[in-house]
Protein backbone atom coordinates (compact mmCIF):
# COMPACT_ATOMS: atom_id res chain seq x y z
CA UNK A 1 0.00 0.00 0.00
CA UNK A 2 2.84 2.39 0.82
CA UNK A 3 4.46 1.85 -2.60
CA UNK A 4 1.12 2.50 -4.30
CA UNK A 5 0.67 5.81 -2.49
CA UNK A 6 4.17 6.89 -3.44
CA UNK A 7 3.59 6.02 -7.08
CA UNK A 8 0.38 8.07 -7.13
CA UNK A 9 2.09 11.11 -5.63
CA UNK A 10 5.02 10.86 -8.01
CA UNK A 11 2.69 10.64 -11.00
CA UNK A 12 1.53 14.21 -10.29
CA UNK A 13 5.06 15.56 -10.64
CA UNK A 14 6.56 16.20 -14.05
CA UNK A 15 10.24 17.00 -13.72
CA UNK A 16 10.85 20.76 -13.68
CA UNK A 17 13.29 22.38 -16.05
CA UNK A 18 16.83 21.76 -14.86
CA UNK A 19 19.06 24.81 -14.55
CA UNK A 20 21.49 23.18 -16.98
CA UNK A 21 18.78 23.21 -19.71
CA UNK A 22 17.94 26.89 -19.40
CA UNK A 23 19.77 27.76 -22.62
CA UNK A 24 17.19 25.70 -24.49
CA UNK A 25 14.45 28.03 -23.22
CA UNK A 26 12.76 28.66 -19.91
CA UNK A 27 9.38 27.13 -19.22
CA UNK A 28 7.08 27.04 -16.24
CA UNK A 29 6.98 23.70 -14.44
CA UNK A 30 3.75 21.97 -15.40
CA UNK A 31 3.63 20.07 -12.10
CA UNK A 32 3.51 23.22 -10.03
CA UNK A 33 0.51 24.71 -11.82
CA UNK A 34 -2.02 22.56 -9.99
CA UNK A 35 -0.38 23.29 -6.64
CA UNK A 36 0.49 26.95 -7.08
CA UNK A 37 -1.69 29.19 -4.96
CA UNK A 38 -1.69 32.98 -4.65
CA UNK A 39 -0.01 32.49 -1.27
CA UNK A 40 2.78 30.40 -2.83
CA UNK A 41 3.32 33.07 -5.47
CA UNK A 42 3.32 35.90 -2.94
CA UNK A 43 5.93 34.26 -0.72
CA UNK A 44 8.06 33.19 -3.68
CA UNK A 45 8.15 36.84 -4.79
CA UNK A 46 9.51 37.66 -1.33
CA UNK A 47 12.12 34.89 -1.65
CA UNK A 48 13.13 36.31 -5.03
CA UNK A 49 13.64 39.72 -3.41
CA UNK A 50 16.03 38.02 -0.98
CA UNK A 51 17.80 36.35 -3.91
CA UNK A 52 18.28 39.76 -5.55
CA UNK A 53 19.89 40.98 -2.30
CA UNK A 54 22.35 38.11 -2.56
CA UNK A 55 23.16 39.00 -6.18
CA UNK A 56 23.70 42.64 -5.20
CA UNK A 57 26.29 41.39 -2.67
CA UNK A 58 27.99 39.23 -5.38
CA UNK A 59 26.64 36.06 -3.75
CA UNK A 60 24.88 33.28 -5.66
CA UNK A 61 21.29 34.58 -5.90
CA UNK A 62 19.31 32.26 -3.68
CA UNK A 63 16.70 33.64 -1.31
CA UNK A 64 14.38 32.11 1.26
CA UNK A 65 11.53 33.15 3.51
CA UNK A 66 10.12 31.18 6.45
CA UNK A 67 6.37 31.42 6.91
CA UNK A 68 4.09 30.45 9.81
CA UNK A 69 0.35 31.12 9.76
CA UNK A 70 0.66 33.30 6.66
CA UNK A 71 3.32 35.56 8.20
CA UNK A 72 7.00 35.79 7.34
CA UNK A 73 8.93 34.95 10.50
CA UNK A 74 12.39 34.69 8.97
CA UNK A 75 14.23 35.53 5.77
CA UNK A 76 17.66 34.97 4.37
CA UNK A 77 19.79 35.13 1.28
CA UNK A 78 23.05 33.42 0.43
CA UNK A 79 25.96 34.97 2.33
CA UNK A 80 28.76 32.39 2.59
CA UNK A 81 31.31 34.79 1.07
CA UNK A 82 30.29 37.87 3.04
CA UNK A 83 30.04 36.02 6.35
CA UNK A 84 33.02 33.72 5.73
CA UNK A 85 30.67 30.88 6.60
CA UNK A 86 30.12 27.89 4.29
CA UNK A 87 26.82 27.18 6.07
CA UNK A 88 25.37 30.65 5.39
CA UNK A 89 22.94 29.45 2.74
CA UNK A 90 19.64 31.30 2.37
CA UNK A 91 17.64 28.41 3.83
CA UNK A 92 19.82 28.04 6.93
CA UNK A 93 19.70 31.79 7.62
CA UNK A 94 15.91 31.88 7.19
CA UNK A 95 15.50 28.90 9.54
CA UNK A 96 17.79 30.53 12.13
CA UNK A 97 15.82 33.78 11.92
CA UNK A 98 12.51 31.92 12.28
CA UNK A 99 13.75 29.94 15.28
CA UNK A 100 14.90 33.18 16.90
CA UNK A 101 11.61 34.95 16.17
CA UNK A 102 9.51 32.04 17.43
CA UNK A 103 11.92 31.23 20.26
CA UNK A 104 11.93 27.52 19.53
CA UNK A 105 14.08 25.04 17.68
CA UNK A 106 11.10 22.91 16.58
CA UNK A 107 9.44 24.62 13.62
CA UNK A 108 6.66 22.11 13.02
CA UNK A 109 4.24 24.54 11.34
CA UNK A 110 6.81 26.35 9.20
CA UNK A 111 6.73 26.53 5.40
CA UNK A 112 10.00 27.50 3.74
CA UNK A 113 9.93 29.21 0.35
CA UNK A 114 13.24 29.11 -1.51
CA UNK A 115 14.18 30.12 -5.04
CA UNK A 116 16.42 27.09 -5.72
CA UNK A 117 15.99 23.45 -4.77
CA UNK A 118 17.89 23.05 -1.48
CA UNK A 119 21.14 21.13 -1.08
CA UNK A 120 21.83 18.21 1.27
CA UNK A 121 23.09 20.47 4.07
CA UNK A 122 20.01 22.68 3.98
CA UNK A 123 17.59 19.75 3.81
CA UNK A 124 19.38 18.28 6.85
CA UNK A 125 18.70 21.50 8.75
CA UNK A 126 15.05 21.40 7.65
CA UNK A 127 14.70 17.85 8.91
CA UNK A 128 16.26 18.74 12.26
CA UNK A 129 13.95 21.75 12.59
CA UNK A 130 10.97 19.47 11.78
CA UNK A 131 9.52 21.93 9.26
CA UNK A 132 6.20 21.14 7.59
CA UNK A 133 6.78 22.14 3.96
CA UNK A 134 9.29 23.39 1.39
CA UNK A 135 8.19 25.27 -1.69
CA UNK A 136 11.00 25.86 -4.18
CA UNK A 137 11.38 27.52 -7.54
CA UNK A 138 14.12 26.20 -9.83
CA UNK A 139 15.35 22.63 -9.82
CA UNK A 140 19.07 21.99 -9.16
CA UNK A 141 20.29 18.96 -11.08
CA UNK A 142 23.80 19.28 -9.63
CA UNK A 143 23.10 19.47 -5.91
CA UNK A 144 19.34 19.32 -5.36
CA UNK A 145 18.27 17.20 -2.42
CA UNK A 146 14.49 17.32 -2.85
CA UNK A 147 14.10 15.19 -5.92
CA UNK A 148 16.78 16.09 -8.46
CA UNK A 149 19.88 14.32 -7.16
CA UNK A 150 18.57 13.09 -3.81
CA UNK A 151 15.10 13.07 -2.23
CA UNK A 152 16.00 13.42 1.42
CA UNK A 153 12.97 15.42 2.56
CA UNK A 154 10.61 12.58 1.64
CA UNK A 155 12.87 9.65 2.56
CA UNK A 156 10.76 7.18 4.53
CA UNK A 157 13.81 5.83 6.36
CA UNK A 158 14.18 9.07 8.32
CA UNK A 159 12.16 10.00 11.40
CA UNK A 160 10.73 13.15 9.78
CA UNK A 161 9.42 13.97 6.34
CA UNK A 162 7.92 17.13 4.94
CA UNK A 163 5.79 18.18 2.00
CA UNK A 164 7.74 19.30 -1.07
CA UNK A 165 6.31 21.52 -3.79
CA UNK A 166 8.72 22.30 -6.62
CA UNK A 167 8.57 24.50 -9.68
CA UNK A 168 6.73 27.52 -8.26
CA UNK A 169 7.82 30.49 -10.41
CA UNK A 170 10.47 28.16 -11.78
CA UNK A 171 11.29 30.14 -14.90
CA UNK A 172 11.64 33.43 -12.99
CA UNK A 173 13.86 31.86 -10.33
CA UNK A 174 15.99 30.10 -12.94
CA UNK A 175 16.31 33.27 -15.00
CA UNK A 176 17.69 35.10 -11.96
CA UNK A 177 20.42 32.45 -11.64
CA UNK A 178 21.17 32.54 -15.37
CA UNK A 179 21.47 36.33 -15.39
CA UNK A 180 23.84 36.25 -12.43
CA UNK A 181 26.17 33.66 -13.94
CA UNK A 182 25.99 35.24 -17.40
CA UNK A 183 27.14 38.55 -15.87
CA UNK A 184 29.93 36.75 -13.97
CA UNK A 185 31.15 35.25 -17.25
CA UNK A 186 31.19 38.68 -18.85
CA UNK A 187 27.86 38.49 -20.63
CA UNK A 188 28.60 35.40 -22.70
Amino acid sequence: AKATRIAIVISFFMPPTPIADLGAGLRQCQSAKWMTTPQHLSFMVEAMAEARRAAAEAEVPVGAVAVVDGQIVGAGHNQPIGLDDPTAHAEILAIRAAASTLQTYRLTTLSLYVTLEPCVMCVGAMLNARIARVVYGARDDKAGALGSVYDIGRDGRLNHRFEVIGGVMESECAALMCEFFRARRGGT
